[in-house]
């Protein structure tokens, strides 16, 4: 990271960050180029988990490719000034990498379920067998991650 003035190291910020933003993008490689996303999310134990159709193309790319890239802003805002080169982005952010695994077995699909309905204020979920069939549960292995912010 070049600016270095930025990076946040309190584990707290990047726990807050990870547990209180709302959407994460994922890139995926593809072969011309990458693969960008937005997805709804939850945070456990250093993965992010995710939910998709079991068809398509993500679930293609990942089938060939495991690895993937994540952004994830907690909030932003551009202030202004009268003069152009003074406007700014106010932010938080997390960029990291990882490996995406595909989640088959029942038990742990609802759990991944679980996280995310949790990360957005549900905690009392049921899922009926033909849900947990139709649904695939992504786990993001957290490998890295950098935090920034310009507050």
């Amino acid at each position: 990271m070049r600016r270095k003035d930025k990076e946040i190291f309190d584990q707290n910020t990047i726990q807050e960050i990870l547990l209180k933003s709302e959407i994460c993008r994922i890139s995926l490689n593809d072969i011309d180029y990458p693969y960008i996303l937005p997805l709804n999310y939850g945070y456990q134990d250093n993965s992010l988990y995710f939910h998709c159709a079991k068809l398509g193309k993500k679930v293609d790319l990942i089938r060939k490719n495991n690895k993937a890239s994540f952004l994830i802003e907690q909030y932003y805002e551009i202030a202004k000034d009268d003069i152009s080169c003074k406007w700014t982005t106010k932010y938080r952010s997390i960029i990291g990498c990882g490996t995406i695994e595909i989640i088959n077995e029942t038990e742990q699909k609802r759990n991944g379920l679980d996280v995310i309905m949790k990360h957005y204020g549900k905690f009392d979920n049921e899922y009926s067998n033909k849900q947990l069939e139709n649904v695939l549960v992504l786990r993001l292995n957290i490998e890295k991650l950098n935090a920034k912010q310009s507050v």
